[in-house]
């Protein structure tokens, strides 16, 4: 018999067969708002959240526009503190505050889950050295064991990803459109474990996911189809992402089967697991559990803006693996992608592209109205 205590803190049907078929949920959303409410702490006992994503655009919707950072501020204005330092204060604060209240899944999952990411400076993007830099920074000052740090998989994110790894710091790979761009992110990750077991350390206790953004590939490539106009061409339209999902988990299985990886694998290394992320629906005339439904497969994580967890616990259709063995039908829509003459390579570069040049913009749009509010603090003083 179910309590009414037990009640209040089962999953929804969904979300439950969701984490049954081996998909860890993880909140993309944080603020101190939901922290210090136990909103969090609540999502966490009652819908199978066991782990939460940040990004610049989320923090600066957070404190951007929050009055639960106006004392932290206040005292920052008298200290006399930089705005770059005062955002990676705020940020950083919440970050440990989220890991502490994801602690208990980290322990009873050891390590696997229970993880909160913040993101390096994304105007560091272009730069492999002041990204370690700051990796190494962001570690130090969360100071939990659950924390991951989110570096961007850009050409200069590829080295400092290996050698952050290598320092033995658990990373989350952000802004992965492209499938060649994930090979060479889980070639990365390979070189990162065995220089930090070259290095003496404990490849057991460094974890890492490769989050592929899944539902902007969707709303260029459908714009490009919709511009040809074509019976065949809007038929296509809603499937390029999901395809390209898919053949990414195609490689993230080669990968993990070869001969590189079992020799690692022996030493206690983990799986660098994929991530969909950008699982918010951004055309209403799909279903809005669409890149959940139809991303089901063991050993993945989905990152769920708040809307799409929401959705996903009432009416996600959660049937087992839909992405396991669907590879052949994936590479038949990005071909026939390809033939209407829309080229992936262009698409994914674009993407990325525009993926950083986005989280810039939060970051320095961040960066203004905290700027402000100190030297309103410094002139109350």
């Amino acid at each position: 018999m179910i309590t009414v205590n037990e009640a209040a803190t089962a999953p929804a049907e969904p979300l439950r067969r969701l984490a049954a078929a081996g998909v860890s949920i993880w909140l993309d959303d944080l603020s101190r708002r939901r922290i210090t409410t136990g909103d969090l702490a609540e999502l966490v006992a009652s819908e199978r959240v066991v782990g939460v994503t940040t990004n610049p655009s989320i923090f600066q919707a957070a404190i951007g526009s929050g009055e639960d950072y106006r004392e932290q501020l206040a005292e920052l204005a008298v200290r006399g503190v930089t705005r770059d330092e005062a955002v990676r204060m705020m940020t950083a604060a919440d970050v440990r505050d989220a890991a502490d209240v994801l602690r208990p899944v980290y322990d009873a999952t050891g390590g696997r889950d229970g993880r909160v990411s913040i993101e390096v400076d994304p105007r560091l993007a272009h730069h492999t050295a002041a990204t370690v830099a700051e990796a190494k920074q962001l570690a130090w000052l969360v100071n939990r064991p659950n924390v991951m740090i989110k570096i961007p998989a850009t050409e200069a994110g590829l080295p400092a990803i290996a050698e952050v790894i290598g320092l033995g710091i658990s990373v989350n790979v952000t802004l992965i459109f492209s499938l060649e761009r994930y090979r060479e992110v889980m070639e990365a990750y390979l070189t990162g474990l065995e220089r930090a077991k070259a290095a003496g350390l404990d490849p057991s206790l460094i974890h890492s996911v490769a989050s592929f953004f899944v539902s902007r590939v969707d709303s260029e490539i459908d714009k490009r189809l919709e511009k040809i106009g074509t019976e065949e061409a809007r038929g296509l339209k809603g499937r390029a992402a999901l395809a390209n999902a898919r053949l990414a988990y195609e490689a993230y299985q080669e990968v993990f089967a070869g001969e590189r990886w079992t020799a690692l694998a022996a030493a206690g290394a983990h799986e660098q697991r994929p991530l969909w992320a950008s699982t918010g629906v951004k055309d209403p005339a799909y279903k809005d559990t669409l890149y959940v439904d139809e991303l089901v497969a063991p050993g993945t994580v989905n990152t769920m803006p708040q809307a799409t967890l929401d959705a996903t616990a009432d009416h996600g259709r959660i049937e087992g693996d839909t992405v396991t063995g669907r590879y052949d039908g994936a590479r038949a829509d990005l071909a026939a992608v390809e033939r209407l003459g829309i080229s992936y390579g262009e698409v994914v570069k674009q993407l990325e592209d525009e993926g950083v040049a986005k989280f810039q913009a939060a970051w320095d749009d961040l960066l203004a109205a905290v700027g402000a509010a100190l030297n309103e603090g410094v002139d109350a003083e």
